[in-house]
């Protein structure tokens, strides 16, 4: 990840006038920071991730689950997400540019690049935050509490994990079954 300059700050309108599509950036405390494209591993977990919430969506609450999409939390802090899960009862609004406010639950799925910042920044008020590692096939689930973000959920190369928020249980196999 690059930050673009160390003078200057960057606010959400000079994030919007950013040209869509690669190479993507992220605003964090107004500081424009550039991620490459995401591996080739990457995005077969967020696909096959995306698939299982998909299905989800005409039987249960999710009211959507969005795929690469910019979190704007304020005038300093636009994010991009890997997968925001947002609940028909929740108070995050999808608008053309982004989300506004916390979706429900967020879904990171690690890069080298990007593991600091999906690891500290990115959990701000959201309900479940959920971490996925494909190099070592590992996916966690965290609930926000009152004494912060306490694990709920966890396997490693094999099992299955369970959202609360969602009702849903998932097994790795879905997930990282066929390499890349």
């Amino acid at each position: 990840m690059k930050v673009l300059s160390e003078e200057r700050k960057y606010s959400a309108q000079d994030f919007e006038r950013l040209p869509e599509g690669p190479p993507y950036y992220q605003l964090i405390n107004g500081e424009l920071i550039k991620n490459p494209t995401p591996e080739v591993i990457h995005q077969k977990v967020a696909g096959r991730l995306l698939y299982l919430l998909h299905k989800l969506e005409k039987e249960t609450k999710i009211s959507t689950a969005i795929h690469l999409i910019d979190l704007y939390l304020d005038e300093k802090n636009v994010f991009q997400l890997d997968i925001a899960v947002l609940l028909k009862e929740g108070k995050a609004k999808v608008e053309e540019k982004g989300i506004f406010g916390p979706p429900d639950v967020v879904v990171e799925i690690l890069s080298p690049s990007t593991a600091y910042y999906d690891l500290i920044v990115k959990k701000a008020g959201v309900k479940e935050y959920w971490l996925l590692d494909p190099n070592r096939k590992t996916f966690e689930i965290y609930k926000n509490t009152e004494e912060g973000f306490k694990l709920t959920s966890q396997a490693r190369e094999k099992g299955k994990v369970f959202s609360e928020i969602l009702g849903l249980e998932i097994d790795l196999k879905d997930i990282y079954e066929g390499g890349i």
